[in-house]
């Protein structure tokens, strides 16, 4: 019975995943284009929305992370969590400067307060044999959702153009809290009587040196608007930059679930390796293949980044945290990225302003190497132990 209750769970994630997926990347194909050519932003402000915006994420995430746990609590942070995107949506119909986008974008990215205690349901109702396997077919189902969004942009931008776009992707997130409230069983938490701050004198010291890697990777990880603007100043028309965010997005949704089946195989941290590897193949793309061709391929390697990195990741978070825990882990870690995701894009756009177009991807590929080192010396849970 509890068997057929997890899957039941895992599926209605899925499936709200892929609705809210569905209305972010209607918006996500146009969105540097509609701050910078409608809006009027230059490269450095559009670095600093999308550096905000990342900010407030992962920050969303560390705060319900901590509240899920300490109140013993998931339900609610998830399904108030779609709302949040679908009414910020709504928002960005109505803007007319760039000033104007800055709190609809908080909001829409607060949303994320779902994430942490998603997370955490999904590694408690997991086991170590196929943890990876959940987590990369929630992630499948995001990319997938994405893909379907990104076609839905393609076919009817021209047809109805920014802002009737931005309300029509308002409408599955709000399906989406629907099915959250009408599915997700509110699980009772032995551990919300006894809760206490969790010190991190008692974390693991490789999950500790996680931190640290990830933080050094989020600092060059700039926003993809870059890499859809590059495109575009490079020679690809303005109707087929969301064509390459459909290739980006259909290659993570292919090898997200492969990914994660890996992952559970021959461990996490090779395929966080390879994650990066592929990232830093994009910089290497893009500063030294500079043909259209080479840039096609540079979105497929971008997919297959995200394909591998967010299984493995929230994998090995998971099983290197205390069960009691995980919400605010999982939260925590994403703050920590947070915390480097807004200098990081503000860089890129003052790299991008100041010295030059591919001054970014080269400050981005020496972080990447810098942290693919650190993490040969993480060392991940025995298969026993998780």
């Amino acid at each position: 019975m509890e068997e057929k209750e997890n899957k039941k769970t895992l599926r209605t994630f899925a499936l709200a995943s892929f609705l809210n997926d569905l209305g972010s990347d209607i918006i996500y194909p146009i969105w540097p284009l509609f701050i910078t050519t409608v809006l009027h932003a230059n490269m450095a402000v559009l670095g600093l929305i999308d550096g905000l915006s990342e900010a407030v994420v992962y920050l969303s995430k560390a705060v319900s992370g901590y509240l899920s746990d300490r109140l013993g609590k998931r339900r609610v942070f998830i399904w108030v969590g779609y709302l949040f995107g679908a009414l910020a949506r709504i928002g960005y119909a109505f803007s007319t400067t760039w000033q104007h986008v800055i709190p609809f974008r908080i909001i829409d990215r607060g949303g994320k307060i779902r994430s942490a205690p998603r997370d955490a349901i999904i590694a408690d109702i997991s086991s170590g044999e196929n943890r990876g396997r959940n987590f990369g077919l929630l992630r499948t189902m995001d990319n997938l959702g994405a893909v379907c969004g990104v076609l839905i942009c393609i076919f009817f931008f021209k047809l109805l153009g920014y802002r009737t776009l931005f309300f029509l992707a308002a409408i599955p997130s709000v399906i989406g809290a629907g099915l959250i409230l009408l599915f997700i069983k509110e699980r009772k938490s032995p551990d919300k009587k006894i809760f206490k701050p969790l010190s991190l004198k008692h974390l693991d010291k490789n999950l500790k040196l996680f931190f640290l890697v990830s933080g050094i990777f989020a600092l060059g990880s700039f926003s993809y608007s870059f890499l859809l603007i590059y495109a575009n100043r490079f020679g690809f028309k303005l109707a087929f930059v969301p064509v390459l965010y459909l290739v980006f997005s259909l290659a993570a949704s292919i090898f997200s679930l492969p990914f994660g089946k890996l992952a559970d195989k021959i461990g996490r941290k090779p395929v966080l390796i390879i994650s990066f590897i592929c990232w830093a193949l994009v910089a290497v793309t893009i500063l030294f293949l500079r043909s259209k061709p080479a840039l096609i391929a540079a979105f497929v390697l971008y997919g297959l980044h995200k394909g591998a990195l967010e299984p493995a990741q929230k994998t090995l978070v998971s099983e290197l945290a205390p069960t009691g825990f995980r919400a605010s882990i999982l939260g925590g870690y994403q703050m920590v990225i947070g915390l480097c995701a807004l200098p990081a894009s503000l860089v890129a756009g003052l790299l991008w302003d100041k010295i030059g177009i591919y001054a970014p991807f080269t400050f981005s590929l020496s972080l990447t190497l810098i942290a693919i080192l650190i993490l040969l010396f993480i060392k991940e849970k025995p298969a026993a132990d998780r």
